[in-house]
C-alpha cells in the first residue's frame, strides 16, 4: 500500500523476477511521459520502489500523485 511520508507518496513493488520488474517500469514509463509526471524510483532485482511528489507545486503531494498511484497499482495487478 502507498504510504504517505516527508511530503511523499512512496510504495514498494515486489515481482517475480528482474524482468518482470523492468516491464512493469517499462509500462509505467511511458503513461509518465504521457501525463508528463515522472517519479523517482529505483529498481533493485525484483523490487521497484516509487516515490512520488509534484515538483512544480513545491515538492508536495498532489492529486497528480494519487492520479499516479492509482495507474501504478493497475499495472501492478497485471503482473500478479
Amino acid at each position: 500500500m502507498w504510504e504517505e511520508k516527508d511530503n511523499k507518496l512512496i510504495r514498494s513493488f515486489t515481482f517475480e523476477d528482474f524482468q518482470s520488474a523492468f516491464a512493469f517500469m517499462t509500462k509505467l514509463a511511458l503513461y509518465a511521459e504521457q501525463v508528463n509526471h515522472h517519479p523517482y524510483w529505483s529498481n533493485i532485482y525484483n523490487r521497484v520502489t516509487i516515490e512520488l511528489c509534484t515538483h512544480d507545486a513545491g515538492d508536495v503531494v498532489t492529486d497528480k500523485d494519487y492520479n499516479f498511484a492509482r495507474a501504478a497499482d493497475a499495472f501492478y495487478a497485471k503482473f500478479v
